[in-house]
């Protein structure tokens, strides 16, 4: 897609309405540095908040490609003290071992075990690039196109805002340019967990008023599809003898390590895997597909 065309199509929701019920119906450029990502700053409170600007899908993508990257991990320690940090393969609709190793727990119909999914159950985290307007704990930041990671909650907003429940209020395009709108991101500590209720999007307007600014910032974002590429995923197999040797299934006694210990070893081998930084799917929604895939034949 061309610059020119992304313009043309400034306020047409049709094909990211279209996405979002895709994704209600159903069950990156990155280089391995930790700075392309951009994570606000929280107080000793739990406080925190930055004004940020959702961008339109990347030149590098395709005119296919869609402005947010979905990807499901898991993140738990054994009982050796061992991490398990790695993308879930549920991702890519394919099947996953720790998926299916927590839907037999489930259904087992021990309560304990249960206890034991919650903790071990995939993440959703989506990514987007996004402009940063307002950093007031790191004005650094203000000016550049960074890739940052949300949950649910966060999406919920960016779906709200294309679909509003009254009939006062209009659609938006949260990714749009010229006729979005700027992303007041708020956030408090609630009963322990970082908590986004207050986040809120502006009045629409244009980012900039100059397009070719507006150029120079579309065509630095980063490639979205390579977070979801092969190379970002291990096989079923990889991933079974990793669970194995985590969780002490394989007939061995997980040795025991520090945490600081194991978190490096972990981040060292698989530096770009996505970990959550907020409450993901409510328990009910995960629950729910493991009682189903233990349903399937």
């Amino acid at each position: 897609m061309s610059f020119a065309n992304l313009k043309r199509e400034s306020g047409n929701l049709s094909k990211l309405a279209k996405a979002v019920e895709a994704l209600s119906t159903s069950s990156e450029n990155t280089n391995d540095k930790s700075d392309n990502y951009w994570k606000p700053e929280i107080d000793k409170a739990g406080n925190g908040m930055a004004t940020i600007r959702f961008l339109p899908a990347s030149e590098k993508d395709g005119e296919d490609g869609l402005p947010w990257a979905k990807i499901f991990s898991h993140g738990f320690q054994g009982p050796g003290g061992q991490w398990l940090i790695d993308n879930c393969l549920t991702t890519k609709n394919q099947q996953c071992p720790i998926c299916e190793h927590n839907s037999a727990l489930w259904n087992s119909g021990i309560e304990a075990n249960k206890d034991v999914v919650r903790k071990q159950k995939r993440k959703l985290n989506y990514i987007a690039n996004v402009y940063i307007v307002s950093d007031t704990k790191h004005p650094e930041n203000e000016g550049k196109v960074k890739l940052f990671r949300f949950g649910k909650k966060i999406f919920d907003k960016i779906t709200e805002a294309m679909n509003p429940a009254f009939e006062d209020e209009t659609p938006i395009n949260p990714f749009d340019m010229w006729k979005g709108a700027n992303f007041k991101l708020k956030i408090r500590k609630v009963e322990g967990y970082q908590n986004y209720d207050k986040s809120e999007f502006d009045s629409p307007s244009a980012l900039l008023e100059d397009d070719d600014e507006l150029e120079k910032i579309w065509k630095s974002e980063f490639s979205l599809n390579e977070l979801t590429s092969g190379s970002e995923f291990k096989s079923y197999d990889e991933l079974k003898n990793r669970l194995d040797k985590v969780l002490g299934l394989n007939g061995e006694t997980p040795a025991p390590k520090t945490t600081v210990e194991t978190i490096k070893e972990e981040f060292k081998a698989a530096p770009k895997k996505a970990v959550a930084v907020e409450p993901s799917l409510d328990d009910d929604d995960d629950m729910k597909y493991f009682e189903n895939l233990a349903n399937e034949d």
